[in-house]
């Protein structure tokens, strides 16, 4: 018997790597996995969300991974205009608050849950983007983890957080890796412990241990998965 047999799960951003990884392992693990992504609901209104939520019943498991820089690169401060701003914070703050609102509602009502939010090493040093609503976003989601894992643990709902390192997981990702060259590339994993990137699997076993019945007793938590480069 898997260890999620019965169990129904929620995964956002699930278009490709990091998501796409997650929702595999928790299948294998034996949860029923809803995948979402920006093609099938538009997760920052509130209204799509609250109608996607209705035709799920009960939810077991919220894993917010949707986000990025939705194509964006650096732009200086004294250049950047609201939309821009907005367009990251909403892919990636208001599309986890919205599924974790959602969810909560069942989760309370049945005294039980597991979100996890996908964060990133940026919201713990910086971006290397330069995109400054991304690394914004993500250290946002690191304390609305934290508070959320405060004001559900009663009902019997645990909430973690994970961020990642770099892992190379989509063409923006694979863009951002050629960009540095050689050297660059070098560079970079010469500040990485084990002196590897990612993969998405990597994100994708830290997820399993959250839900997994062996993690029950812990809450509000943010581990970076990254290889070691935050020792530096």
């Amino acid at each position: 018997m898997a260890e999620l047999d019965g169990q129904t799960a929620i995964v956002t951003g699930t278009a490709q790597g990091i998501g796409r990884a997650i929702a595999d392992r928790l299948e294998r693990a034996g949860a029923t996995v809803h995948r979402v992504d920006k093609d099938t609901v538009d997760l920052s209104d509130s209204a799509a969300v609250e109608a996607w939520f209705a035709t799920l019943g009960d939810i077991d498991i919220l894993v917010n991974d949707a986000g990025g820089v939705v194509g964006q690169t650096h732009v200086p401060i004294d250049e950047l205009d609201d939309a821009t701003w907005n367009a990251v914070i909403a892919a990636n703050i208001t599309t986890t608050m919205n599924c974790t609102r959602a969810a909560a509602r069942v989760m309370k009502r049945r005294g039980y849950g597991r979100i996890v939010n996908i964060s990133s090493g940026a919201g713990r040093s910086v971006s290397l983007t330069g995109v400054q609503a991304y690394t914004t976003a993500k250290a946002g989601q690191i304390g609305f983890s934290r508070q959320m894992a405060h004001e559900l643990g009663p009902h019997g709902i645990t909430v973690n957080c994970i961020c990642p390192g770099f892992v190379l997981s989509n063409p923006t990702t694979q863009a951002q890796w050629d960009s540095y060259g050689e050297e660059g590339q070098r560079a970079l994993l010469d500040r990485i412990a084990t002196r590897r990137t990612g993969t998405p699997d990597d994100i994708a076993r830290g997820v399993e241990f959250f839900v997994s019945p062996d993690a029950s007793w812990v809450s509000g938590q943010t581990i970076s998965i990254d290889g070691g480069h935050s020792l530096f």
